[in-house]
């Protein structure tokens, strides 16, 4: 039995994490701890920060971790990169496991920008009544608009600072096409805000945009570490089957494992 470590938080995460421990591995998935009843995978289930690159380095050696699989979600950027670093320090395998950003389709009039003040800067050209989708963190970029009333649709109760005219829907997906179309018509919705988080558990709110002609603001993944990515959880079991048959054995030394 290996030890599997999954940093999670996303579907694909928890899909991993069934199949890896379907297979007889000992897996530990790794949440943030930002919401406040996140959906568990099965496993074992670590909740909270390592501390840093360092601190989880020092983890992944204590824990004679295996292989460590970043399956955390496309805008987690912090942790992405604390994992590449940890990885590196440790000696231990690092696979990054990411849906693919969505793709615009005929019909889809979607507006690109690079971040959330972008996002907020460009509402009032477009829209008086936004659905906002961007989760509850960062939503202060949005606090100074004030010319447009806004549909903040999250997991958990936001933070102030928010925008003046708003309402909270406190909501959890997959959702329907058909619920998405009813929430737009229902609460008059004229422009649509959102990431590039990809896959289908979110993607309706986009084809009910289309469905009603409104246009979607859309923010740009950020840069992430240059490693080795794979989009689906069948090649990360290929890969750690491969890892597994290479067997390797791991010595705790003065500076962490070797290879031996």
């Amino acid at each position: 039995m290996r030890r599997i470590l999954i940093l999670g938080g996303t579907a694909e995460a928890r899909e991993l994490a069934t199949e890896l421990h379907a297979q007889g591995h000992h897996v530990i998935t790794s949440l943030a701890g930002r919401v406040a009843r996140p959906r568990l995978p099965v496993g074992e289930v670590r909740i909270g920060g390592f501390g840093g690159p360092d601190a989880l380095a020092t983890w992944l050696r204590e824990h004679e971790i295996a292989a460590l699989v970043d399956a955390t979600h496309p805008f987690a950027q912090r942790i992405s990169a604390s994992a590449v670093r940890a990885a590196d320090q440790a000696g231990v395998p690092l696979l990054r496991l990411e849906r693919p950003g969505w793709t615009e389709g005929p019909g889809d009039r979607w507006h690109w920008v690079d971040d959330l003040e972008q996002a907020a800067a460009r509402i009032p050209r477009l829209g008086a009544r936004a659905l906002l989708t961007t989760g509850r963190q960062g939503l202060s970029a949005f606090a100074g608009v004030s010319d447009a009333w806004f549909l903040i649709r999250c997991v958990d109760p936001p933070a102030d600072p928010l925008p003046p005219r708003r309402e909270i829907l406190l909501d959890r997906g997959p959702y329907t096409l058909e619920g998405e179309r009813t929430l737009i018509d229902s609460y008059e919705i004229d422009v649509v805000v959102t990431k590039d988080s990809g896959g289908h558990h979110t993607r309706a709110k986009l084809d009910a945009a289309r469905a009603r002609e409104l246009p979607v603001i859309l923010v740009r993944r950020p840069p992430r570490p240059e490693v080795d990515t794979v989009a689906g959880t069948d090649e990360v079991v290929a890969w750690v089957t491969a890892k597994s048959r290479a067997r390797p054995r791991f010595q705790a030394g003065v500076s962490g494992f070797i290879r031996r």
